[in-house]
């Protein structure tokens, strides 16, 4: 199979169901966004943080390939003419976000209450959660935007929205696991 088909090359590209769009379309700014962020959780799993939190990591990056799945197909296209979903894989769905809630609860547990704003950094590792989790809140944005002309899957909505505060709690976690203390946001009072 060549890497290369050319059938972008005038700047289009096909959603699943053949539909073809220009590449800046809401559509594929959400999903890109989203494989941009499974890229970055990539990345924070590469760390030396736990193999819990590495299969968590795995499990995560397994739903949004999914889940891009999911908003590449525009929802005329989701039936096949034979009456069969066009996706025959299991969906984002309501157990994908208690998985998420789940593992959130279970690392609050062990974290000191917040009394204050948490400056990203302290770590690489904590930086690379920040990151992604911006690059979350950017992919829910997107989701969010593109619900509003076509209609989005809620559950992808509800599950990205998760996903931003499981990385946020995430971060929290590493910097205990790594020792790290935790950069307050303190802001100047003006005089």
């Amino acid at each position: 199979m060549k890497i290369y088909t050319k059938t972008g090359d005038k700047g289009t590209t096909a959603l699943f169901g053949g539909t073809r769009v220009k590449k800046h379309h809401l559509r594929i700014e959400s999903y890109g966004t989203v494989d941009e962020l499974n890229s970055y959780i990539g990345l924070i799993k590469d760390q030396d943080i736990s193999s819990e939190i590495k299969n968590s990591l795995l499990k995560i990056q397994n739903e949004l390939f999914t889940l891009g799945a999911m908003l590449a197909t525009p929802p005329e296209k989701e039936t096949l003419k034979n009456g069969k979903k066009r996706l025959n894989i299991p969906k984002v769905e309501e157990n994908s976000i208690q998985f998420l809630e789940n593992e959130i609860d279970k690392m609050n547990e062990e974290l000191p209450q917040m009394t204050h704003f948490i400056l990203p950094g302290g770590h690489q590792t904590v930086s690379f959660c920040h990151i992604a989790r911006c690059v979350c809140r950017r992919a829910e944005r997107l989701s969010v935007a593109l619900n509003d002309s076509e209609t989005v899957n809620e559950d992808i909505l509800i599950y990205l929205n998760r996903l931003s505060d499981y990385l946020f709690v995430l971060a929290r976690k590493l910097s205990k696991d790594l020792s790290v203390e935790e950069i307050k946001w303190i802001p100047k009072k003006n005089k």
